[in-house]
């Protein structure tokens, strides 16, 4: 007889407006095996691609806070612009993968904390789906 162990991990439903007030105090600190993970793909010389929800006008205080973190020397950072108000997670993300493969990339792994950053279309060789018990992006 097989076994399941269920996990209900108390996970908020993300709120936008208290998680862009945690950006701006751009304090976030680095998930360690992620920072590592980071560096060591660096050392192989990969193009490191960084795309998030973000919008624009977060564009400084992100990038002082990787910095602070420790991510350092990405290849492109991809955040929201004007022309991507009102799509969802999904459909952003599929839309930017899609744009750096058609600039001749391809995409060998996609790292994220929510299913959001992995499905759709234009997805990766191989996808790698980190736990986030503080929030879920539905």
């Amino acid at each position: 007889m097989r076994h399941q162990l269920c996990l209900n991990l108390w996970s908020e439903i993300f709120d936008n407006i208290q998680f862009d007030k945690w950006v701006l105090e751009g304090v976030a600190q680095p998930i360690k095996p992620s920072l590592k993970l980071y560096k060591e793909v660096q050392k192989l010389g990969f193009k490191i691609f960084l795309l998030t929800g973000r919008t624009e006008n977060k564009r400084k205080i992100t990038i002082d806070n990787l910095i602070m973190a420790g991510f350092e020397n990405w290849d492109r950072l991809i955040l929201r612009g004007e022309e991507d108000h009102g799509k969802t997670a999904v459909a952003f993300k599929s839309d930017k993968r899609k744009e750096i493969m058609e600039e001749g990339f391809r995409i060998i792994g996609n790292l994220g904390d929510q299913w959001s950053d992995l499905i759709g279309s234009h997805v990766s060789v191989r996808s790698f789906k980190l736990s986030n018990p503080m929030y879920f992006i539905s």
